[in-house]
């Protein structure tokens, strides 16, 4: 059974038992998130202006969408920051030789979407609430709408929970993400040791 015949496969396993089936990947799938992200802005402008938005908007809505787009610009380049240095840590997330390799990878995306998501609501949703409560009141529920963030709330009380919200995201993310990776740790360790105290073959 070791003719070509029946093993010509064995370099693909190899590749995939060695982590990069499973890294390299990622690294695409993050390089992908982060230029989606620079779109985000344009999409949304595309949205409002084809909903007439200008055309129908009093000036204070104007001006709230105008100052919460730019700081949607600002995330957009942030995020894009984000995901583009994600995508060289997240091919090193294990080492040739590990049992467990696929773990971590995932538990390095939920980090990190953990942290774009804790980013964008604590700083849009802080942004919002507070333009949307100083400037247009109980209308800021319409401009949500219209930029497609309905979900943000507006009002005292939002402007000093979207940060918190923002904070507990990542710290909930990070958490699940350390608890995955201290399981493939313990489990790639105690595979290890099992190797080393496995008896030689005669």
């Amino acid at each position: 059974m070791d003719n070509a015949f029946f093993t010509f496969i064995k370099p693909a396993l190899g590749y995939v038992d060695k982590g990069d089936f499973f890294r390299r990947p990622f690294g695409w799938l993050y390089m992908v998130v982060a230029i989606l992200n620079l779109l985000i802005p344009i999409a949304i402008l595309y949205s409002v202006i084809d909903a007439n938005f200008f055309k129908f908007a009093d000036a204070k809505a104007i001006i709230v969408f105008v100052l919460i787009w730019l700081v949607i610009v600002f995330l957009a380049w942030l995020s894009f920051q984000l995901w583009w240095d994600r995508k060289e840590k997240v091919v090193v997330t294990s080492t040739q030789g590990e049992e467990f390799i696929a773990t971590p990878v995932f538990s390095h995306l939920i980090q990190t979407f953990g942290e774009w998501l804790g980013l964008w609501v604590g700083v849009l949703g802080f942004a919002f609430a507070l333009l949307g409560t100083i400037i247009m009141g109980d209308e800021a529920g319409y401009l949500a709408s219209q930029l497609g963030i309905g979900f943000l709330e507006h009002g005292l009380l939002y402007i000093v929970l979207m940060p918190i919200y923002g904070f507990l995201i990542v710290v909930f993310f990070r958490f699940l993400a350390e608890v995955f990776r201290a399981l493939t740790s313990l489990a790639n360790t105690a595979q290890r040791q099992l190797k080393y105290f496995e008896p030689p073959k005669e």
